[in-house]
């Protein structure tokens, strides 16, 4: 979670939501990560999850990535959460939950429900503290400018 951590400070450095992701495989490599990119990219699904996915999945040259721990500061959203379930994430590993938005505890429960064709196994709360933090500091910080 902390290199995760380091992808968020980095996001939001260059002005974007601190998100970060971290990808690791079966067998505990590290396969991919990255922060948010929506601003900078102009492109609404650059989300922290998504591009380490699909860094991961062409690294591997495979589009499943069956075995895989996905680890990231904000619980995804429902764009995030169906890609894990596309890709056969084995597991989530979360920071802070995401009572407007997030997917797979706060509002919905993807990929644990049963319904869908892969079942996650979700741990959230990983070093919540710090990862709140985080995107409370951001958008404190962006009010007060914007004033």
């Amino acid at each position: 979670m902390q290199r995760a951590l380091d992808q968020a400070r980095a996001a939001a450095l260059s002005g974007e939501v601190p998100v970060g992701a971290v990808l690791m495989g079966r067998g505990g490599e590290l396969l991919a990560e990255a922060g948010n990119a929506c601003i900078r990219s102009c492109d609404p699904s650059a989300h922290a999850e998504m591009l380490a996915i699909r860094r991961a999945a062409e690294r591997l040259g495979n589009y499943r990535l069956p075995g895989c721990t996905l680890f990231v500061t904000l619980e995804p959203c429902i764009m995030c959460a169906g890609v894990c379930i596309q890709a056969r994430i084995a597991r989530i590993v979360y920071g802070a939950d995401d009572p407007r938005a997030g997917a797979l505890h706060s509002c919905y429960a993807i990929g644990r429900d049963g319904r869908l064709n892969h079942d996650l196994t979700v741990a959230g709360g990983l070093m919540a503290d710090e990862c709140a933090a985080l995107l409370r500091d951001f958008f404190r910080a962006r009010r007060q400018k914007a004033l």
